[in-house]
């Protein structure tokens, strides 16, 4: 046996305090340098309970020690071997020591106990039925030292046994004989086949016992990290019989804690199941998990295992995700942990973002992380153009085509809903309340995540979407920012998508020069994540050859990397506006220009006429186009010469337009 777990036994147990007018005699024996059994003189009995007794003294004496006891109580004698488990004290000034002893032949000491229990008055037996029903652990500072001592016995047991075959088992005897439970089990998480599996279990063979991550109470645990306590008749919903009928047991009631490793990452869990003769667990034991989720956490505290196939991101490899949010800046710090809260709810989720963020991603993460995870996971795309397949999809009839009454259990992801039209969104409100197609003849149980790149909240606002829609829809919302808002994320999405091309295309991996990968750095990537994948797909397309990538081309490439068309359609054609180097009170300079020299066209060349169109004075408009003519010409490195030259010809127009006038 374990010394830890005796001495937490000892500890455990409800010991009843021994007081001078009890006239127990007390005698101790140990053994002396050469072997010579000697009294301890000043021994005194404190307490008595049944898995051992409790003794002061002022002697040393180390844990583990052989005694020889002899108690005795009237005509009741009793002789005992035992050996000392634990050694406190009430308080530091205090120079007797109180040791604890546990007892080798815990039945001789039950008619001892019960003859001393007889003596007591009726006060002193009643206040010792109320210690024992409501005695709370864990509230002196006693007590606290106590615990520390505890664990420092525990993890020493750990540090030297911990590698030896069967301290797992034996271990596990102890939780059991602890908690007073029927069975125990450890699960680890294997991230090649995303299971738990048992890697120790008392009670239960541990072969087949092995399961996905995120079913029933084990798997529940790990996904989210909070332990449980539950018993089948208020909670019945969330035991999973597959076990009971595999191994022809019945589960009562489960009490089950994570492990964590040096990482502090969920790496496991220990399940203790059905406490004899009670319906659940206590909140006692609840406090012993706690410290046992401790222990098992140092002995798998190494456990830190990485796999290409997990879909647990905490035990992927990065590059070699399927699904994955990349970048370290705070936001995407902040969507993981969106994922965590949003992961395991029913209701709808709204996911809002410039095209090309990745809402779809996000959504089929969020999918993939909580426990719908196990069922199929559909984008419906809402922007689709063939009217016929994108109403079968959203609302039958047939209930192989419609994406919520053939996803069971899993997720419908709605791709850009913003598309959809005034009465298609009033049809699929009432599908969305009703749970059910169209009629009710159908119910449906699928998660419904919604993306959209438009301001939703203000079209409804508006009048032009279904507010109450958007309602529902909007239960959890979620705003993911475009690229150019986290331009340090760049560096690791341009070495994710370099990987991942690379592979698929069988190359060896490439690289961009430092002048390259500056030059994307500084792209303002309109497109967003989306924009970016392709453009490192299209380099490692154009340099097969080539470990190191030099050549970026953009706008006055033949072939270009980025869709400068898409630039402009956000931007503008506004020369050096996108630049995001220039002030900005230089970039607004140059908007204005444009809008100048566009009303000035519009007016057939007539500053006069287009300045009174723009409702500012001649003098206003001839200021703010010489002040945009400098800052272009400065841009494009023209002389100062020019400029005044142009100011010259400037002024020489406004004379002769006057004239004509």
């Amino acid at each position: 046996m374990l010394a830890s777990f005796s001495e937490f036994k000892f500890y455990q147990s409800f010991r009843i305090p021994v007081e001078e007018a009890d006239d127990v005699r007390f005698l101790i024996e140990k053994e002396d340098d050469l072997a010579n059994m000697q009294y301890i003189t000043d021994a005194k009995l404190v307490d008595i309970s049944l898995t051992g007794f409790g003794f002061s003294t002022k002697d040393r004496i180390s844990v583990g020690t052989e005694l020889a006891i002899s108690l005795q109580f009237k005509k009741h004698h009793l002789d005992l071997t035992g050996r000392v488990v634990r050694a406190f004290t009430n308080s530091l000034e205090d120079e007797d020591i109180i040791y604890g002893v546990e007892i080798d032949h815990e039945d001789k000491i039950n008619k001892f106990l019960e003859n001393f229990i007889l003596s007591f008055s009726s006060d002193r037996l009643k206040d010792c039925l109320i210690d024992s029903a409501i005695k709370e652990r864990y509230t002196k500072a006693s007590d606290g030292f106590e615990m520390f001592s505890l664990l420092l016995s525990l993890f020493k047991d750990i540090t030297h046994f911990g590698d030896k075959d069967g301290f797992l088992d034996s271990m596990l005897e102890e939780v059991i004989r602890l908690l007073n439970a029927q069975r125990s089990s450890i699960f680890l998480i294997n991230p090649d086949t995303n299971e738990l599996e048992a890697v120790g279990a008392l009670g239960v063979e541990k072969d087949n016992l092995k399961f996905d991550y995120r079913l029933g109470i084990a798997g529940s645990v790990f996904t989210t990290g909070v332990a449980l306590n539950i018993d089948t008749k208020s909670d019945r919903s969330r035991f999973n019989n597959q076990f009971d009928t595999l191994f022809s047991y019945e589960t009562k009631s489960i009490i089950c804690h994570p492990i964590h490793n040096r990482e502090d990452k969920i790496i496991g869990v220990i399940e203790v199941i059905n406490k004899r003769n009670q319906d659940r667990f206590t909140i006692e034991d609840e406090k012993t998990m706690k410290v046992l989720a401790l222990v098992f956490s140092s002995v798998f505290h190494n456990y830190n295992p990485i796999s290409d196939k997990s879909q647990i991101r905490r035990f992927s490899t990065p590059f070699d995700r399927k699904f994955a949010l990349v970048g370290k800046t705070p936001h995407v710090g902040s969507l993981r942990n969106s994922i965590i809260k949003l992961k395991d709810i029913t209701t709808p989720v709204m996911v809002y973002g410039e095209p090309g963020v990745g809402k779809s991603l996000y959504g089929t993460i969020l999918h993939h992380e909580g426990r719908r995870g196990l069922n199929e996971v559909k984008t419906v795309d809402c922007e689709l153009k063939d009217f016929d397949t994108l109403e079968k999809q959203l609302f039958g009839p047939n209930e192989h085509d419609c994406a919520f009454t053939s996803t069971k259990g899993g997720t419908v992801i709605l791709h850009e809903i913003h598309n959809l039209g005034f009465e298609w969104q009033a049809r699929l409100l009432e599908v969305i309340k009703n749970k059910g197609l169209e009629g009710g003849k159908v119910s449906f149980d699928a998660r419904i995540i919604a993306t959209t790149s438009k301001d939703l909240a203000q079209m409804s606002e508006n009048g032009e979407w279904n507010k109450e829609l958007f309602e529902v829809l909007s239960s959890a919302f979620v705003h993911m920012e475009p690229l150019r808002r986290r331009a340090d994320d760049i560096e690791h999405l341009i070495e994710y998508f370099l990987k991942l091309e690379c592979k698929k295309q069988g190359l060896l991996l490439k690289s961009f020069s430092p002048k390259a990968f500056e030059k994307l750095k500084q792209h303002d990537w309109p497109g967003n994540v989306k924009e970016l994948r392709k453009c490192v797909e299209r380099a490692v397309l154009y340099n097969p050859k080539s470990h190191i990538i030099t050549e970026i081309g953009f706008e006055n490439s033949a072939i270009p990397l980025v869709d400068v068309v898409q630039k402009q359609r956000m931007f503008g054609s506004i020369p050096f506006v996108s630049d995001h180097s220039i002030t900005l009170k230089d970039r607004l300079a140059l908007i204005e220009r444009e809008m100048i020299l566009s009303e000035i066209k519009r007016n057939h060349g007539n500053k006069s006429k287009a300045a009174k169109e723009m409702g500012i004075s001649r003098e206003a408009l001839r200021k703010k186009l010489i002040i945009s003519n400098s800052v272009l010409d400065n841009l494009e490195g023209k002389s100062k010469e020019k400029v005044e030259n142009e100011e010259t010809s400037f002024t020489d127009e406004v004379t002769e337009e006057k004239k004509v006038a």
